[in-house]
């Protein structure tokens, strides 16, 4: 069953692309409500609790669907949505490793550089974009101190977002929706996955041995 909701994933995902490539909003609005909640219900097979990644995902679905209704409120809607995720992905990794000191410094040299580059593009988006990224940047540095695999989805998501803020500022980049909702597709599955597969191994039941 497991196997079965990550193939559906990527079936949703797979339409969610073709939407975003035909300029369909029909398919996106098929498809990408349903990518986060796919993975949930994974998670949920897989530790069947509720955890801070769980409620990432529940706040990820909420922001797409904002994200999908047209003009500047929804797309701070979509934003806030998004930072209670990146907030509640961060508590969780936080609270499974620690991230080595280079991961911090890495990520948050990035987080100032970007906003240094975009900041006179983003006009009155500048603030929000600023807290956002931050919260973003960290929990990316936080996903190295999981696993290798959140890891490359925390790096992943702020691909795909730097890829939204670069569009945001007024820069049209070649089949950049398709981009970004490829990074955001494979950065969900693999904060997911990752995390999904280390808190099991973590609290496998210890097997008995005879006295």
């Amino acid at each position: 069953m497991r196997r079965s909701w990550l193939t559906l994933f990527g079936l949703i995902a797979a339409v969610e692309l073709v939407g975003v490539a035909l300029d369909s909003t029909v398919l996106q609005w098929l498809a990408k409500p349903l990518l986060a909640p796919v993975l949930l219900a994974y998670l949920w097979q897989r530790r069947r609790r509720v955890d801070a990644v769980a409620v990432g995902l529940v706040a990820a679905t909420a922001g797409d669907v904002a994200l999908l209704v047209p003009g500047r409120a929804a797309f701070l809607l979509g934003m806030g949505f998004f930072l209670v995720a990146q907030l509640a992905f961060l508590t969780g990794f936080l609270r499974r490793g620690r991230p080595p000191a280079v991961a911090w410094a890495a990520y948050l040299v990035a987080w100032a550089v970007g906003n240094a580059l975009l900041w006179s593009a983003l006009g009155p988006l500048r603030l929000p974009v600023l807290g956002y990224s931050l919260a973003l940047c960290l929990m990316a540095a936080a996903a190295t101190g999981v696993s290798a695999r959140t890891a490359a989805g925390g790096a992943l998501f702020l691909v795909s977002d730097l890829l939204i803020g670069v569009g945001a500022a007024g820069t049209d980049l070649p089949g950049a929706g398709v981009l970004v909702m490829g990074t955001y597709s494979a950065a969900l599955l693999l904060i997911t996955t990752g995390w999904a597969a280390d808190r099991v191994d973590v609290h496998r039941e210890p097997v008995a041995t005879p006295a």
